[in-house]
Protein backbone atom coordinates (compact mmCIF):
# COMPACT_ATOMS: atom_id res chain seq x y z
CA UNK A 1 0.00 0.00 0.00
CA UNK A 2 1.38 3.70 -0.90
CA UNK A 3 2.40 5.57 1.83
CA UNK A 4 0.12 8.73 2.63
CA UNK A 5 2.33 11.02 3.51
CA UNK A 6 1.95 13.59 0.39
CA UNK A 7 -1.51 13.17 1.56
CA UNK A 8 -1.47 14.29 5.05
CA UNK A 9 0.86 17.07 3.78
CA UNK A 10 -1.84 17.83 1.43
CA UNK A 11 -4.57 17.71 3.28
CA UNK A 12 -2.67 19.60 6.29
CA UNK A 13 -1.75 22.73 3.41
CA UNK A 14 -5.73 23.27 2.56
CA UNK A 15 -7.08 22.74 5.75
CA UNK A 16 -4.57 24.23 8.59
CA UNK A 17 -4.26 20.54 10.55
CA UNK A 18 -4.48 16.70 9.36
CA UNK A 19 -5.43 14.24 11.55
CA UNK A 20 -6.07 10.26 10.64
CA UNK A 21 -9.85 10.35 10.32
CA UNK A 22 -8.97 13.19 7.38
CA UNK A 23 -6.85 10.76 5.43
CA UNK A 24 -9.63 7.85 5.66
CA UNK A 25 -12.33 10.20 4.89
CA UNK A 26 -9.91 11.67 1.58
CA UNK A 27 -8.87 7.89 0.75
CA UNK A 28 -12.47 6.92 0.79
CA UNK A 29 -13.80 9.73 -1.09
CA UNK A 30 -10.89 8.82 -3.79
CA UNK A 31 -11.92 5.25 -4.18
CA UNK A 32 -15.28 6.15 -5.00
CA UNK A 33 -13.88 8.24 -7.24
CA UNK A 34 -11.73 6.06 -8.89
CA UNK A 35 -14.95 3.52 -8.67
CA UNK A 36 -17.00 5.31 -11.03
CA UNK A 37 -14.25 6.67 -13.36
CA UNK A 38 -13.41 2.85 -13.66
CA UNK A 39 -14.61 0.92 -16.78
CA UNK A 40 -14.43 -2.76 -17.32
CA UNK A 41 -10.81 -4.09 -18.16
CA UNK A 42 -11.62 -5.70 -21.67
CA UNK A 43 -13.66 -1.80 -22.44
CA UNK A 44 -10.33 -0.20 -21.06
CA UNK A 45 -7.51 -2.88 -23.16
CA UNK A 46 -9.72 -1.62 -26.06
CA UNK A 47 -9.99 2.11 -25.61
CA UNK A 48 -6.57 1.99 -25.00
CA UNK A 49 -5.83 0.02 -28.56
CA UNK A 50 -7.72 2.65 -30.53
CA UNK A 51 -6.09 5.87 -28.92
CA UNK A 52 -2.63 4.21 -29.52
CA UNK A 53 -3.51 3.05 -32.68
CA UNK A 54 -4.15 6.77 -33.62
CA UNK A 55 -0.80 7.49 -32.53
CA UNK A 56 1.33 7.15 -35.88
CA UNK A 57 1.41 9.60 -38.30
CA UNK A 58 0.55 6.96 -41.17
CA UNK A 59 -2.23 5.12 -39.21
CA UNK A 60 -3.61 8.49 -38.23
CA UNK A 61 -3.47 9.63 -42.43
CA UNK A 62 -5.05 6.30 -43.21
CA UNK A 63 -7.69 7.18 -40.50
CA UNK A 64 -8.70 10.36 -42.06
CA UNK A 65 -8.22 9.47 -45.85
CA UNK A 66 -10.65 6.40 -44.91
CA UNK A 67 -13.18 8.70 -43.00
CA UNK A 68 -13.24 11.53 -46.13
CA UNK A 69 -13.79 8.98 -48.67
CA UNK A 70 -17.31 8.04 -50.01
CA UNK A 71 -16.78 4.45 -50.15
CA UNK A 72 -14.45 2.15 -48.97
CA UNK A 73 -10.94 2.47 -50.49
CA UNK A 74 -8.69 -0.53 -51.62
CA UNK A 75 -4.68 -0.98 -50.10
CA UNK A 76 -3.80 -0.08 -53.80
CA UNK A 77 -5.94 3.08 -53.41
CA UNK A 78 -4.13 3.88 -49.91
CA UNK A 79 -0.86 3.31 -50.61
CA UNK A 80 0.07 6.45 -53.10
CA UNK A 81 -1.94 8.63 -50.10
CA UNK A 82 1.10 7.43 -47.57
CA UNK A 83 4.91 7.93 -47.72
CA UNK A 84 5.75 4.62 -46.39
CA UNK A 85 6.31 0.89 -47.97
CA UNK A 86 3.00 -1.49 -48.90
CA UNK A 87 4.34 -3.46 -45.64
CA UNK A 88 4.24 -1.00 -44.00
CA UNK A 89 0.78 0.39 -45.11
CA UNK A 90 -0.29 -3.29 -45.06
CA UNK A 91 0.83 -3.44 -41.17
CA UNK A 92 -0.50 0.06 -40.04
CA UNK A 93 -4.45 -1.16 -41.75
CA UNK A 94 -3.86 -4.17 -39.59
CA UNK A 95 -3.68 -2.50 -36.25
CA UNK A 96 -6.60 0.13 -37.27
CA UNK A 97 -8.93 -2.46 -38.07
CA UNK A 98 -7.73 -4.67 -34.82
CA UNK A 99 -7.92 -1.57 -32.72
CA UNK A 100 -11.39 -1.47 -34.31
CA UNK A 101 -11.53 1.94 -35.83
CA UNK A 102 -11.60 0.10 -39.57
CA UNK A 103 -13.69 -2.33 -41.11
CA UNK A 104 -11.80 -4.74 -44.12
CA UNK A 105 -13.65 -6.45 -46.45
CA UNK A 106 -12.41 -9.01 -48.99
CA UNK A 107 -13.69 -8.98 -52.53
CA UNK A 108 -11.36 -11.41 -54.33
CA UNK A 109 -7.82 -10.81 -53.89
CA UNK A 110 -8.69 -7.26 -52.92
CA UNK A 111 -9.47 -5.89 -49.57
CA UNK A 112 -11.10 -2.73 -48.87
CA UNK A 113 -11.05 -0.67 -45.88
CA UNK A 114 -13.84 1.52 -44.42
CA UNK A 115 -14.29 3.60 -41.06
CA UNK A 116 -16.41 2.39 -37.96
CA UNK A 117 -18.61 4.39 -36.15
CA UNK A 118 -15.60 4.28 -33.41
CA UNK A 119 -13.26 5.55 -35.83
CA UNK A 120 -15.95 8.22 -36.58
CA UNK A 121 -16.43 9.23 -33.02
CA UNK A 122 -13.11 9.83 -32.14
CA UNK A 123 -12.27 11.81 -35.32
CA UNK A 124 -15.39 14.30 -34.83
CA UNK A 125 -13.56 14.44 -30.89
CA UNK A 126 -10.84 15.35 -32.19
CA UNK A 127 -12.21 17.92 -34.61
CA UNK A 128 -14.18 19.33 -31.98
CA UNK A 129 -11.10 19.98 -29.96
CA UNK A 130 -9.35 21.54 -32.57
CA UNK A 131 -12.04 24.17 -32.73
CA UNK A 132 -11.90 24.89 -29.21
CA UNK A 133 -8.49 25.13 -28.91
CA UNK A 134 -8.50 28.00 -32.12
Amino acid sequence: MATTERLERLIADEVGECCGSDVEDRLTDLRALGERAAVEAADETADLDALSALGSDTRYRLVRVVAAADDDLCVCELEPLVDVSESAVSHALSTLTDAGLLSRRKEGKWRYYGTTARSEALLDALDATREVAE
